[in-house]
């Protein structure tokens, strides 16, 4: 398949998506359904929608239910505002008016008078197109000693100081340890204190059974990898360019894997616009 022809497939695959969810306004939307609507691995599915949707899932589920709720004004005769707010999910007319004034710049009520249908403003940012230099590597198979960590991705710096003290106790630290992170959700598409993630590390020796540790396989093959220079927490940016710009024009699909990172040197001895991330996509 032509980068071209791949790029216009992502697009059908999302627009596949958006049918369904216009279709099932008022049923719980389950990612692995929506995953397999669009035939995209779990692990990758709601970054690679955002990506190429501009929004979240949530957002477009909001989005069109308010538009609904615009055409319930205008269009539905005696039905009280109660009535539609819920139906549009809100559970008082207050939160229903503050979302829908966000949206629409009117209150419910305003609207309903003017009497006609009008879009909302299109409110996405234009956001920077940096370019990223990506190359496409087979990578061995690791076999990593993970600590996992549930809750926003920023704290997983406190599991790291864990699972450093855990290994230097042990006597496991050396010059050839490597330092990996495994991410299973879109940040912005879960809530904070639901993502999951695995704090890892590559030790010059066997990994010890211990409650604390456990063993982590990570499949090896064929992954674009992305080189990012900065910040930890500036690390959305490449992830949004790969998922939105590189991957549907490269001609690759991502295999049903997580990213992983690989922390390419100390932040205890750089300052953070030194240190350097390895974001490693795994490919079908």
């Amino acid at each position: 398949m032509t980068k071209p022809d791949t790029l216009l497939d992502y697009g059908r695959r999302i627009e596949r998506v958006i049918d369904h969810i216009a279709a099932h306004l008022d049923e719980p939307l389950e990612l692995e359904r929506l995953a397999a609507v669009a035939c995209f691995s779990p692990y990758h599915f709601h970054r690679i929608y955002r990506a190429m949707a501009g929004e979240t899932v949530a957002d477009t589920l909001r989005r069109l239910r308010l538009h609904r709720a615009a055409g319930d004004l205008v269009q539905g005769g005696s039905d009280g505002m109660a009535q539609v707010a819920r139906r549009a999910g809100y559970g008082s007319v207050e939160a229903f008016t503050r979302a829908f004034g966000q949206v629409y710049g009117l209150s419910p009520g305003a609207y309903r008078r003017q009497g006609r249908l009008v879009p909302p403003p299109d409110q996405r940012p234009d956001e920077e197109r940096n370019m990223h230099d990506v190359t496409i590597r087979d990578l061995p198979p690791l076999r990593l000693a993970a600590m996992a960590h549930s809750g926003p991705y920023m704290d997983i710096g406190t599991v790291f100081e864990r699972l450093y003290a855990w290994a230097a106790a042990r006597g496991l630290m050396g010059p050839r340890v490597r330092a990996f992170a495994v991410y299973y959700d879109d940040p912005e598409s879960v809530p904070a204190d639901q993502l999951r993630s695995e704090a890892a590390l590559l030790l010059d020796g066997p990994i010890p059974e211990d409650g604390a540790v456990h063993a982590l396989e990570v499949a090896g093959g064929r992954h674009a990898v992305l080189v990012h220079k900065g910040p930890y927490a500036e690390l959305e940016r490449p992830y949004r360019w790969l998922y939105r710009d590189w991957l549907p024009s490269s001609g690759h699909a991502p295999a049903d894997r997580p990213c992983v990172e690989e922390y390419l040197n100390n932040p205890r001895a750089l300052p953070p616009e030194e240190w350097l991330t390895e974001i490693r996509l795994p490919l079908a």
